[in-house]
C-alpha cells in the first residue's frame, strides 16, 4: 500500500474503471503524491480529487488537459 493513502481508497481505485480521474489516482498512488497537492495544483477541492480517484465523478473538460499534463509529468 502507498504511504498516505488508505487501503480502502487504493482498493476503490483499483476497482474503478479507466477514466482520466481514475488514471490520475493510480499515478498519484504509485508516486505517493498527496491529494492536497493535486487539488491545489488543479484548483479544485480534495473531495473532488477523491471522487475522481474512485470513479465517482469525472473531471470537467477545462481541467482535462491539466490532468493529462500532471499524469505525464509524474510518469517520467
Amino acid at each position: 500500500m502507498s504511504v498516505g493513502y488508505s487501503l480502502r481508497l487504493v482498493n476503490l481505485n483499483k476497482a474503478a474503471g479507466d477514466s482520466l480521474g481514475v488514471r490520475l489516482g493510480r499515478t498519484c498512488i504509485e508516486n505517493n503524491v498527496p491529494v492536497a497537492a493535486v487539488a491545489e495544483h488543479l484548483g479544485v477541492s480534495r473531495q473532488t480529487v477523491y471522487s475522481w480517484f474512485i470513479g465517482a465523478a469525472r473531471p470537467r473538460r477545462g481541467t482535462e488537459e491539466s490532468i493529462k499534463a500532471l499524469i505525464a509529468s509524474l510518469q517520467r
